[in-house]
């Protein structure tokens, strides 16, 4: 540690999984200046993941991050309160405050060291755990395995048999690295799926395989970006012209998507600015049916009723007809598939129509929401075809 006068100076790190931060100044802890780092080959950025080490315990510690207003989505800080943590595992959200340029945030430590993160992150070294939790507890199978840019594998897992005539449903997430609600989302899904006496999931899998993929861009999330894959190119915009060189991790997955079939399609992503869990459909699609149409209001009805974690009336403005961005994966499944394809959006600040002040939405509401969106699955899987 340094000394600056009567001060001590922390230590702040980022050289790790999803970690993400420039240290300009730490030598007064009333005014640590402090930047986050662009996506590797590409202007967004606002992510950030640290760590604050040679903490003064009762010492107040003030953190500015001076490029924040100009973020990808510099408007949405406002509202937003950063989430911290003291061992890595329990994250709580630490009052924060934006004028327009800089995200501060003042924090009296309570011990030696504190994470700082945009969201609760979730690790690769969770990811791989779960992708075993997934085979071995879970019963699911690994039809295939895809590669990212930088060689890191992308799962393909089945729970289901594959067997003629059942639904084909499919769910992936963290296309954009950044928004780690997704995979917090998928771990839901996979702790539901150890439950083997339970008669709404039993239903489901009567009738359905689930296709799952948690995590699409695991290299965009080891180096700590907001949208990015390794070579800069937004995964979200990339389906309409994917390429193994570029984007694998689409191809690959559009690949396997002609492979098994579609019979729905779910992509699980977080929203920096809207403070609701909603969902985003494919209403601007050339070949859109009354049948998706329904679906879409029939999905959004049920998980209404079954959790206060989502609503129906806030969200993104509809599409006109045929003029929908087909580069995105909700409507590029949806129109070759003819199926229902939904964008699941979660908040990084809170869902206002259930706040919890002390952690916002969070990982563990994440997970609870997949366990409730198989619920809602199960009583609509024999509708969707």
């Amino acid at each position: 540690m340094r000394l600056q006068g009567d001060h001590v100076s922390p230590i702040i790190r980022a050289d790790f999984d999803s970690g993400n931060i420039e240290v300009i100044d730490a030598g007064n802890p009333a005014a640590i200046e402090l930047a986050i780092r662009p996506d590797t080959h590409s202007a967004h950025y606002q992510w950030f993941h640290f760590k604050v080490e040679a903490l003064v315990p009762g010492q107040r510690y003030t953190f500015r991050l001076g490029n924040a207003g100009g973020s990808s989505y510099g408007h949405a800080w406002h509202g937003y309160n950063a989430v911290a943590s003291t061992n890595g595992h329990d994250w709580f959200r630490v009052p924060s405050s934006f004028d327009g340029q800089a995200l501060t945030f003042t924090y009296e430590a309570e011990g030696p060291q504190v994470w700082f993160a945009y969201f609760e992150p979730y690790s690769r070294a969770r990811h791989d755990r779960l992708i075993t939790q997934a085979e071995q507890q879970a019963g699911c199978q690994r039809l295939a395995t895809g590669q990212s840019v930088e060689g890191r594998s992308i799962p393909l897992l089945r729970k289901g048999d594959g067997a003629p005539g059942k639904r084909k449903i499919w769910i992936i997430a963290q296309q954009h690295p950044g928004e780690h609600m997704a995979e917090w989302f998928m771990e839901g899904i996979i702790e539901r799926l150890q439950a083997p006496a339970d008669t709404s999931l039993q239903q489901l899998l009567g009738a359905a395989d689930l296709y799952l993929v948690p995590n699409m861009n695991p290299d965009g999330a080891f180096h700590g970006h907001l949208r990015t894959n390794a070579r800069g190119k937004d995964l979200n915009r990339a389906w309409q012209d994917a390429n193994a060189e570029d984007t694998p991790e689409v191809h690959f997955v559009q690949q396997q998507m002609e492979k098994y079939g579609v019979d729905m399609f779910l992509d699980a992503h977080g929203d920096e600015d809207i403070p609701h869990v909603f969902t985003a459909a494919c209403e601007g699609n050339p070949g859109y049916t009354p049948k998706q149409a329904e679906l879409e209001a029939q999905f959004r009805r049920t998980l209404e009723s079954i959790t206060k974690d989502f609503q129906s009336v806030h969200g993104y403005p509809l599409s006109a007809p045929g003029q929908a961005n087909m580069t995105l994966a909700c409507n590029s499944v949806g129109e070759r598939y003819q199926c229902l394809a939904l964008t699941l959006e979660m908040p990084f600040k809170d869902h206002d129509d259930a706040p919890n002040p002390r952690t916002g939405w969070s990982g563990e509401r994440s997970k609870k929401l997949g366990d409730d969106v198989l619920t809602t699955l199960s009583r609509m899987v024999h509708d969707l075809r």
